[in-house]
């Protein structure tokens, strides 16, 4: 048994704390906010979130980022505009060379950072690590058969959360390639967000089978201009992620751009569904491309319709409308 410290009481977070639970864990999870933490205690689930899902009495509630100090595992789930902040408050607190499982998916929008690069620099002596792949959080809280991959610089440390967190219901794949995992869990959320667009126009299956396709190389072409492997994109926290993510009405990213393209403005489509890490993994995602010299079409149109109100129907023109240079190679 270890001592797991779930930090964030989101969906997702109340799905892992869940899980470890049952996997026999001594689990605290963590909320800043009061009535969050309140409400769960009070309803015995997150009424909000995960409906009918109970969370155990024996699952320890508190918003003392305190707690993390007599933690064995961190798990972070905190949006990407709350990493920085969460780890600078665990940093008083957390022992030396504490494990770190960071299963939030998205980019900093203030520094562009990947989530490993801000932990490491916030927390120098714990050893991050990186989960990601198709794992919504409703169907893990079920148990629905789930596999994910783990990924870390030191592999033994990858796997150490492997042994923690697996179970006959969730599968864990080690890999060595974070910046490959975390990009495609970030960038995949843009290009879903793109699709929602596409099904709010009820453009149709050929439609949206291209848009994942062509989506899923602007995902592997950027990744592999930063440093990533191409064949991770083809895996779970790529192509395995961007399948769920796009088909779901579980995607926050997905039910947004189905507002989006249905006529509403990004902001409201934001004020009706929530934290959207599509949206600011967009303007990221511009701003590396920038800076690497590698094209992204689709998630610069995304761009644009959110951050500059261009219309979801001239977005698609000018999309189906690029010189077919380059489109020679089997549309890969």
């Amino acid at each position: 048994m270890a001592n797991v410290a779930v930090m964030g009481a989101g969906g997702w977070g109340t799905a892992l704390a869940t899980m470890c639970h049952k996997n026999g864990h001594k689990v605290t999870m963590w909320s800043p906010f009061g009535e969050e933490i309140a409400a769960i205690r009070r309803d015995g689930q997150h009424r909000r979130l995960l409906p009918d899902i109970p969370v155990s009495s024996s699952i320890s509630l508190t918003t003392d980022v305190a707690c993390v100090a007599e933690a064995d595992l961190v798990l972070l789930t905190v949006p990407s505009f709350a990493i920085a902040e969460t780890a600078a408050a665990m940093r008083p607190h957390l022992r030396e060379g504490c494990l770190i499982a960071n299963a939030g998916k998205g980019l900093c929008p203030q520094t562009g950072q990947r989530f490993s690069e801000i932990l490491t620099s916030e927390l120098p002596t714990a050893r991050v690590t990186v989960l990601s792949g198709p794992s919504h959080a409703e169907e893990v809280a079920r148990g629905v058969p789930t596999s994910v991959c783990i990924a870390a610089a030191n592999v033994s440390d990858a796997k150490e959360v492997q042994a923690l967190l697996a179970n006959g219901r969730f599968r864990i794949y080690v890999t060595d390639d974070m910046v490959g995992v975390e990009l495609g869990g970030a960038l995949k959320n843009a290009i879903a967000l793109a699709a929602g667009i596409c099904d709010g126009l009820a453009l149709g299956d050929n439609t949206k089978a291209a848009l994942m396709t062509r989506g899923l190389a602007e995902m592997s072409r950027l990744g592999v201009a930063l440093g990533a492997e191409a064949t991770t994109f083809s895996g779970l926290s790529g192509m395995g992620d961007l399948i769920v993510t796009c088909g779901s009405m579980h995607s926050r990213n997905r039910r947004a751009g189905i507002l989006i393209g249905q006529g509403l403005s990004a902001q409201d489509a934001l004020e009706r569904v929530g934290t959207v890490e599509g949206y600011f993994a967009c303007a990221v995602a511009m701003q590396l491309a920038e800076r690497v010299g590698v094209e992204i079409p689709i998630i610069e149109q995304c761009y644009r319709i959110c951050y500059e109100q261009r219309p979801a129907r001239e977005a698609l023109s000018l999309l189906l409308g690029r010189p077919s240079n380059g489109a020679e190679n089997f549309g890969n």
